[in-house]
């Protein structure tokens, strides 16, 4: 080939490139990924109008609360971390539910109400009750992050759900499906007149709920601001309704009317190049998912497929010694001294990760020392146009909460989150119920930083405890296997809480069980609904998702 055919073929080559890139879409310049498809479409309006990542988290949360209300709403908390493009800075609300002051370690245990000695009250029952309500701060944390870094007026951010909630909504497939599964709430009379029909038959897929009587609800919190929700009549009816219940609970106006939402420092580590940041205690996520991925790293993941027995093998084994730890040393830190530091540093974990063995199951993993010489969910995540972000996780925590409706809004029954046991084997629990403390929780809302502190992802998730191994799952797909948020979202679920490893049930990992089973783990194969939802830096703009199991969508410009 001559000179002048080389040189013309290097420029048809670099033309076709040029076409070719030309003809790709540019990457949206902000984006919203969340559990539902309405709340995506507040968000991106907020965000159109000039609004910052934070307005348009509230304008997400809103409507979360009216059209997936067994996940969450205002009568629940969460917890939300914001980046500042311009700084590079990581700012932590807690906003997680409290324990009345009121509050005893053991009003949990059936002796309080049966006199059958010290064992812990049913579960469900302890579930839908006043005893599990705590106060709840998802409003508090809004108002904070929003006077903060927010843009656009607070009443303007409601408009959205205000209007679904008196137009009315379509029933998703999952909040259908919730209304089969948890029937004792048709038993509140707020909650039959909203989602079921005049048989007493939950709504079906496609019906609509209209719920006034939260839209009038929205209307007060956008003109008032949060004291519509800690004070007044609301405050008011939300007390009675726990103290009428059954099991009544403690909830009084002081705890409501003494609820702040509180700044704490991201917890941040290390992973190969790039940087995790997540939640300090009270959740265990942001020390979990740092432990797993610090215990990980010197096994070079990166050289595995996703579903490759050696992969699935780890991240079981790591999750184990992780929450060992988790269970033993994490609770509120108003509280509990949590050892932070000493269970990530790299002495502790060198030594914790001498207990994994490439082909051989350690079975259940007890907790390290430190001291040698640490359902009813949703996430959001959120890219502004100035390239401000938000991981936001928000609960209620169970499907429904309490099943109790005040004025078209769900009470949360955070309260089950506590240990029911104070102590165990004559020791105090670190989890244990006490007064004005907020419970342990596994909401894992993540960031993720490169070596010049700029934004490359932001990720969470639904699932209770399994809201750990899900976020982590999603950091490794993305990090490691470099998958675009779409295909890591949807890769096929290990999980390991210290006892038996859960295999997702789909085809991808049918022959992983045997396998799994024989270097000694007890495997259980089970169908899976997480609720991930992820943001990923491409070229100059970003490429979300939503978890593929959920109703949600990920949308940006």
């Amino acid at each position: 080939m001559t000179i002048l055919r080389r040189f013309l073929l290097g420029i048809a080559v670099l033309l076709a490139a040029a076409v070719s890139a030309a003809a790709q879409p540019a990457p949206p310049k902000a984006m919203v990924a969340a559990a539902h498809p309405l709340a995506v479409d507040a968000g991106l309006e907020v965000l159109r109008q000039g609004g910052t990542a934070v307005d348009a988290a509230v304008a997400v949360q809103m409507v979360l609360g009216v059209a997936e209300p067994q996940s969450s709403g205002i009568g629940g908390g969460g917890f939300l971390l914001y980046y500042d493009a311009a700084s590079h800075k990581i700012t932590v609300y807690d906003g997680r539910e409290m324990a009345p002051a009121g509050a005893t370690p053991d009003m949990f245990l059936t002796s309080k109400f049966l006199g059958l000695g010290e064992r812990p009250m049913p579960f469900p029952e302890a579930v839908a009750s006043g005893l599990s309500v705590g106060v709840p701060g998802a409003v508090a944390l809004l108002d904070l992050a929003h006077e903060e870094h927010g843009k656009l007026p607070w009443k303007d951010l409601f408009q959205s759900a205000i209007r679904i909630a008196r137009e009315g909504y379509p029933v998703s497939p999952r909040l259908a499906d919730w209304l089969n599964i948890i029937k004792t709430f048709r038993d509140d009379p707020a909650a039959r007149a909203i989602y079921y029909n005049a048989d007493g038959s939950a709504k079906r897929v496609g019906e609509r709920v209209v719920n006034a009587a939260l839209a009038d609800m929205m209307v007060l919190l956008a003109e008032q601001g949060p004291k519509a929700l800690y004070e007044g009549p609301v405050a008011e009816e939300m007390v009675a309704r726990v103290h009428a219940h059954v099991r009544p609970g403690t909830l009084s106006l002081a705890d409501l009317a003494n609820y702040r939402a509180i700044k704490r420092e991201a917890l941040c580590g290390p992973y190969r190049i790039w940087t995790i940041c997540g939640m300090p205690p009270p959740s265990s996520g942001g020390l979990a998912v740092l432990q797993v991925l610090e215990l990980l790293e010197p096994f070079d993941l990166y050289r595995d497929k996703p579903d490759d027995l050696r992969s699935l093998h780890l991240i079981a084994e790591a999750s184990r010694l992780a929450f060992a730890d988790r269970n033993r040393y994490v609770g509120d830190p108003a509280f509990v001294d949590v050892p932070v530091a000493k269970l990530l540093s790299p002495a502790y974990l060198a030594g914790r990760r001498k207990l994994i063995s490439p082909d051989k199951s350690m079975g259940t993993a007890p907790p390290g020392d430190p001291n040698y010489p640490e359902h009813g969910t949703s996430h959001m995540a959120i890219v502004d146009r100035w390239g401000n972000a938000v991981s936001f996780t928000t609960t209620i925590e169970s499907a429904f909460g309490s099943q109790m409706m005040v004025r078209g809004f769900i009470l949360n029954n955070e309260l089950t989150d506590f240990s029911a046991q104070p102590e165990v084997d004559g020791r105090l629990v670190a989890n244990r119920v006490q007064p004005g403390k907020r419970p342990r929780s596994s909401m894992s809302p993540t960031l993720v930083l490169d070596k010049d502190r700029r934004l490359v992802a932001a990720v969470g998730s639904a699932g209770g405890a399994r809201i750990i191994g899900d976020t982590l799952q999603a950091l490794i797909a993305m990090l490691d296997w470099n998958l675009p948020p779409r295909q890591a979202l949807a890769l096929p679920r290990v999980l390991n809480m210290n006892g038996a490893t859960i295999l997702e049930d789909v085809p991808a990992l049918a022959g992983q069980a045997d396998a799994l089973r024989a270097l000694g783990h007890e495997v259980q194969v089970t169908r899976l609904e997480s609720g991930l939802a992820a943001i990923r830096r491409v070229g100059d703009g970003w490429e979300g998702a939503a978890d593929p199991r959920r109703d949600g969508v990920a949308k940006g410009e």
